[in-house]
């Protein structure tokens, strides 16, 4: 069998599951893991561009994934003019004060001689420009969270038409966040990158963890930013709300002539829309990262992971490189999180969990083929099918299992509960397979 006949077969294998999910149990579960999958996929691209092309072990996905949502706030919801006028100006200016006061300690470093005036003058401006950030910056906070806690209290974000007359621009806002999720992304990364691709892969992995954990703890604790755990709801989307279809004469006449219940309708055109969407950015981001595999470019960052020594005695810049791919890579990450945002229509800083938007993504990348951008794609649709589908599955299996024991028997209450944790031990026993038979993933680089 050849290798491409193999490849398209796991592909369809893959399809003919999600389609299965549609005839037995319904066309709307089908749909969400579809259109999860995308996203899914799409985050797969980014890790394999950072560890299947230059070999960079980043567990800091969830991080970045969470500066997208956050774009996706900071785009697409309207301003509140009230906490701006409260403390939008002290807010700008106490940030400003605070990067002020970094690059005064950059430039104190790098201008004075080494010694202990040099050490002495950079505590002293650190110190000095902490206390005046904070003299500005808080009274600030404390103004915007003021404003109306309980609905807003932070400044919202950019689209000035979402609550205008206006929809469409307020949807092309929500599109706009995709991009700019990228672009927060990217910068983050550029500034983690700048300290922490010269460590060791494991301590690499170390600290990009750490730093993820430290962006969520930012995003949860800093109300005046997102809100915090109080979640931000009602994010404009691309894609009409299931109401206003069901509000629409035409589209329930256009229902009722193929036999659909409006409600039914609705929720699968919109889910439909955003397949649609979704598809394009996995498709475009696929064709880019594919060009880049066979490009120059790419055959170097493969030298470079190979063997990082030959590489720089070649004249590579191997710590340039790896910063080139390490923001590249995150962007792609945070494009995906901006989009899971604008599919939720919602922020909510306490769902982001290593679990699944680190750990789960480093799955799919391993069983798909690390370093072969189909095969990411490949094992992000699979092990989503199977994180979704597993679940519901085991319990299934345990009530089977347990059928002729008595009720009240105390190893039935234990078996079915135990349903709850197929989905961790199907992940484990699918990566001891996989990696057992097939170390290289279902896709392997070529």
């Amino acid at each position: 069998m050849s290798e491409s006949v193999r490849n398209t077969g796991l592909f369809a294998i893959v399809a003919g599951l999600i389609a299965l999910t549609g005839f037995m149990q319904s066309w709307n579960s089908a749909l969400f893991i579809l259109n999860m999958g995308l996203i899914s996929a799409i985050m797969a691209i980014g890790v394999n561009l950072q560890w299947g092309f230059a070999g960079l072990f980043n567990v800091g996905v969830m991080g970045f994934v969470a500066l997208g949502g956050l774009a996706a706030v900071l785009v697409a919801m309207p301003p509140e003019t009230e906490a701006w006028s409260a403390g939008g100006m002290g807010v700008i200016l106490g940030l400003l004060l605070g990067a002020a006061t970094v690059f005064a300690a950059v430039m104190v470093m790098s201008k004075m001689p080494k010694g202990r005036a040099r050490t002495l003058s950079v505590i002293v401006v650190l110190v000095g420009g902490f206390f005046l950030f904070r003299a500005v910056f808080d009274p600030s906070v404390a103004a915007i969270e003021a404003v109306n806690p309980a609905a807003t209290g932070y400044l919202g974000g950019l689209n000035f038409f979402s609550a205008g007359r206006t929809e469409l621009r307020a949807d092309l806002f929500a599109l706009l966040s995709w991009p700019v999720g990228g672009l927060l992304a990217a910068g983050a990364a550029w500034l983690i990158g700048k300290t922490a691709l010269g460590l060791r892969s494991d301590y690499l992995a170390i600290a990009t963890l750490g730093i993820a954990e430290i962006i969520i703890a930012v995003i949860k604790n800093e109300d005046w930013l997102a809100r915090g755990v109080k979640n931000v709801i009602g994010i404009p989307r691309p894609a009409p709300y299931e109401i206003t279809l069901q509000n629409s004469p035409e589209f329930v006449d256009r229902a009722g002539a193929m036999g659909l219940d409006p409600v039914i309708a609705s929720t699968l055109y919109v889910k439909l829309v955003y397949t649609f969407l979704f598809l394009v950015v996995l498709l475009t981001l696929l064709w880019m990262a594919q060009k880049a595999l066979k490009s120059p470019w790419g055959r170097m960052m493969r030298a470079i992971r190979d063997n990082e020594v030959a590489a720089e005695a070649m004249g590579k810049d191997v710590t340039r490189r790896h910063l080139q791919i390490f923001v590249l890579g995150s962007a792609v990450c945070g494009i995906a999180g901006a989009m899971i945002t604008t599919l939720d229509g919602q922020l909510t800083p306490g769902t982001y969990q290593p679990l699944r938007f680190t750990f789960l993504i480093w799955v799919m990348v391993i069983v798909g083929g690390s370093g072969n951008n189909f095969g990411a794609v490949l094992g992000a649709f699979l092990i989503w099918f199977l994180w979704v589908q597993v679940e519901p599955i085991g319990l299934w299996l345990m009530q089977v299992i347990t059928s002729g024991l008595p009720e009240g028997s105390g190893l039935k209450a234990h078996l079915i509960e135990s349903a709850a944790h197929m989905r961790l031990l199907t992940m484990g026993i699918i990566l001891l397979l996989v990696l057992r038979f097939s170390p290289r993933g279902l896709i392997p680089e070529r």
